[in-house]
């Protein structure tokens, strides 16, 4: 790991770096759209730039990294490394984009701080960005060796089969190889890429969680419409889906990934989410149902209303196959379980309990908290974000 040399300046440099690193991180991309303007155009997400989240999150992984080799010197934070591959795969990213992005990287480095970075200190730093990329480079190829792709090239022609309306603002989407292969393998709780070229020419990507696997040809997803808020845009590819996307066309898949994949070997089980986050967990519960599993399963959700709760039959369904599964269900507004935000409080949590939670930060933050109140090990607490993984950004 980090040579004993570049341990200690690191350590000192770190206060320094990460005061600035939001900043390094605003330059860095500055720079790299400005040589490589396809980037942004056909890979980027282009609202995750536009609301500065993509800008945290890379900050927050950067710190978390090398915060780590400092504190943890003959280790590495391969849980971090595992779900940064994982998106990086489910995107077709390549090893020889890891230069071009240290190129830019150390130019806003140098930009940002100055004098500051003196040749001990470039050295220590550079060691620190090869050490992660070369891990998620080696990460990344066994991933595309899983899925038997050539590396980058995830993207297969999928038909829209059908689709189905489940609330105003989520529709969900079968599909099938338009080719008339087999669909992948996929583990419950991982998702895809999905690519739409827009109007303005753009082939923007973004990720979908599988909701199940009707049968062995066909994969849905559900695709919520995202809205503006606070003078951001609406999602420009949940838009086009809902808008254009209609039983027949065809859109651009890749191959599964995702590092939150259930682990049902006997322990009790929670299963938590709110809003459209549930749809990774649909796809652990019809694993589940398929599967007779005789343990322990307790499913919470919360959702503004039952309108508005995606895919809620089902839902309730499959939790119901279940030989000991329970539901709650939490409603801001209207008619259900229980009313107001989820809580734990007055739900039975039973000792070494396995959870997986998806949903807005604040949400999993506050099941994360109530069950390690209830007892409940850290490392049994597993967790997907939507879109830019901000947790370690906003620890």
């Amino acid at each position: 790991m980090l040579t004993d040399p570049s341990v200690t300046v690191v350590r000192a440099t770190l206060p320094t770096v990460g005061t600035a690193i939001e900043e390094i991180s605003r330059r860095f991309y500055e720079r790299l759209f400005a040589a490589h303007p396809e980037l942004l155009r056909d890979l980027f997400n282009r609202g995750n730039q536009a609301s500065g989240a993509q800008r945290q999150a890379l900050a927050g992984s950067i710190a978390a990294f090398a915060t780590y080799l400092v504190d943890h010197p003959d280790d590495r934070p391969d849980v971090m490394l595992s779900r940064i591959a994982h998106k990086h795969a489910s995107l077709g990213v390549r090893a020889a984009q890891y230069p071009v992005v240290h190129e830019h990287l150390f130019a806003a480095i140098a930009e940002v701080l100055g004098d500051a970075v003196t040749p001990d200190v470039a050295r220590a730093w550079d060691e620190v960005y090869w050490l992660m990329a070369n891990a998620l480079i080696a990460i990344e190829g066994r991933l595309y060796a899983e899925q038997d792709v050539v590396e980058g090239a995830v993207w297969r022609e999928w038909e829209v089969a059908a689709r189905t309306e489940q609330t105003p603002d989520v529709a969900s989407f079968l599909l099938r190889p338009a080719d008339g292969g087999p669909a992948p393998a996929f583990k419950a709780g991982q998702y895809v890429s999905v690519q739409v070229q827009l109007a303005d020419g753009a082939r923007q990507i973004r990720q979908y969680s599988l909701t199940g696997a009707p049968d062995a040809a066909t994969r849905s997803i559900a695709v919520k419409r995202v809205h503006g808020t606070n003078g951001s845009p609406d999602g420009e590819v949940s838009r086009h889906l809902h808008t254009h996307i209609r039983a027949g066309d065809r859109l651009h898949v890749s191959a599964p990934y995702g590092d939150l994949v259930l682990k049902a070997d006997g322990a009790p089980l929670l299963l938590a989410s709110a809003g459209i986050g549930c749809t990774p967990i649909l796809a652990m519960l019809e694993e589940l149902a398929a599967a007779g599993h005789p343990h322990p399963v307790t499913v919470v959700h919360g959702d503004r209303s039952p309108e508005t709760h995606a895919l809620r039959a089902t839902h309730e369904a499959l939790t119901a196959k279940l030989p000991d599964g329970t539901a709650h269900f939490w409603y801001e507004q209207g008619a259900g379980h229980h009313s107001g935000l989820a809580d734990l409080t007055d739900v039975p949590i039973t000792p070494g309990t396995r959870a997986y939670l998806c949903g807005p930060l604040p949400f999993m933050r506050a099941m994360r908290e109530q069950l390690l109140a209830k007892g409940i090990a850290a490392a049994d607490i597993h967790y997907e974000v939507f879109g830019p993984d901000l947790w370690l950004a906003r620890s």
